[in-house]
């Protein structure tokens, strides 16, 4: 059995998928999983990782573990407590995914504090385990989608800085594979795209998938500090500023892990927004 939490996520859901297409026995875990949200004949369970104990019956039995990051919930996460109770349900191998950030922005509290922490916990559990670092997600650009379906329009900062954002279904076919196959032990994979694009090229992909025109409208840091504060921290925020506006080399880098683990190049972001596009009609 392999127990996937975050089972409703952009990495959750393709990464249950493609193991129940694999034959698999998974458990898909979420606070709110429910039964249109995974293929017949996964086991679904709703649970807390912010509270270890509501995940005992979704470990019980499980031989292997995809921990989720926790989104905004990582830093209530306990996960020597997540950890444990994996451990007594039978678990033997889990795969954290983590952040690239833990490598690129080692200062910054949830980067270097709370996502090295869960690293920690993974690495000195005595399971085998691997650690998949993404860097930002192609699904980000959600965020644009009302704008671009009410106005045909996308505003975003530092619109021609690029970055290697990565597809979500990329990293749930590496997360698959360490899962289910050896060879993955102690390996810490750092997953990008194929290339880097701007938030301009983004919005310029999207147009051409619906077919129209998408206008960028290139707001400042201050203006999209604004509209970040809504849903995010002050601290996670400045971070994410940073790493759009002045990112590191390491972050600009694009990563040949995708490609060795799968045996093919990443897919583009051009090609995510073709599969999403119905979110922007």
């Amino acid at each position: 059995m392999i127990v996937i939490t975050g089972a409703t996520g952009n990495v959750g859901r393709p990464l249950v998928q493609a193991l129940a297409a694999a034959g698999e026995q998974v458990t898909a875990v979420s606070r709110g999983v429910s039964d249109a949200a995974a293929p017949d004949g996964v086991r679904l369970q709703r649970a807390d990782l912010t509270v270890p104990e509501s995940l005992r019956p979704a470990l019980d039995g499980g031989g292997a573990l995809f921990l989720h990051d926790g989104g905004a919930s990582a830093p209530l996460l306990r996960p020597w407590d997540i950890l444990d109770v994996a451990k007594a349900g039978g678990v033997e191998r889990v795969v954290l995914l983590s952040s690239i950030g833990v490598a690129t922005r080692p200062q910054s509290a949830s980067h270097g504090g709370t996502m090295r922490a869960i690293e920690d916990a993974v690495r000195q559990s005595g399971l085998i385990w691997t650690i998949l670092r993404p860097g930002g997600f192609n699904s980000n650009a959600y965020a644009w989608a009302e704008t671009v379906r009410a106005r045909r329009t996308v505003a975003a900062p530092f619109g021609d800085v690029g970055l290697p954002t990565v597809d979500p279904a990329d990293i749930a076919e590496v997360a698959a594979a360490a899962l289910r196959e050896d060879g993955h032990a102690g390996q810490v994979y750092e997953l990008t795209g194929p290339a880097r694009t701007t938030p301009r090229q983004r919005a310029g992909a999207i147009g051409a998938a619906l077919g129209e025109p998408v206008r960028f409208v290139e707001q400042t840091r201050d203006e999209a500090r604004a509209e970040m504060l809504q849903f995010m921290p002050g601290p996670v925020v400045e971070t994410t500023l940073d790493a759009l506006g002045e990112p590191t080399p390491a972050e600009r880098r694009v990563s040949p892990h995708i490609e060795q683990v799968l045996g093919r190049p990443p897919r583009t972001f051009a090609d995510w927004a073709r599969r999403h596009i119905g979110a922007f009609r």
